[in-house]
């Protein structure tokens, strides 16, 4: 399905272009693509009537950029759920730091290079 809307996007946005394009600029006509009025042949006159391609363009770019605006949100929202957040379906707990271990008769913890502690003074044996 996306595949078709992008493939329908792509073409909207080249007839959108070249819509834009052919559109007559200020006082210019089509006269750059042979389709004014002097000189170059009546050709928009012949096949779009008297007025010429003007109004046809400027209600075809109307349609193609509501359609591209349309195929904009679509595509959109085909992206947000296809990479929606999706929650872990198992509860996974980080490790628990552990205590260094303290002994309860109050005696010193052994020594960190593996040696035994020194008994307390008065300690019995």
């Amino acid at each position: 399905m996306e595949s078709v809307v992008l493939i329908l996007y792509v073409i909207v946005c080249i007839f959108l272009v070249l819509a834009i394009i052919l559109q007559p600029g200020k006082g210019g006509g089509m006269g750059a693509l042979g389709g004014g009025g002097g000189g170059g042949g009546g050709g928009a006159a012949g096949m779009f009537g008297a007025k010429g391609a003007v109004p046809f363009l400027s209600k075809l770019t109307v349609y193609l950029s509501i359609g591209f605006g349309v195929l904009v949100l679509v595509l959109s929202r085909m992206q947000i759920d296809r990479t929606a957040i999706q929650v872990p379906t198992t509860n996974v707990t980080p490790p628990a730091a552990t205590a260094p271990v303290v002994p309860v008769d109050g005696s010193a913890a052994p020594a960190a290079g593996g040696a035994e502690a020194a008994p307390a003074e008065g300690a019995a044996e």
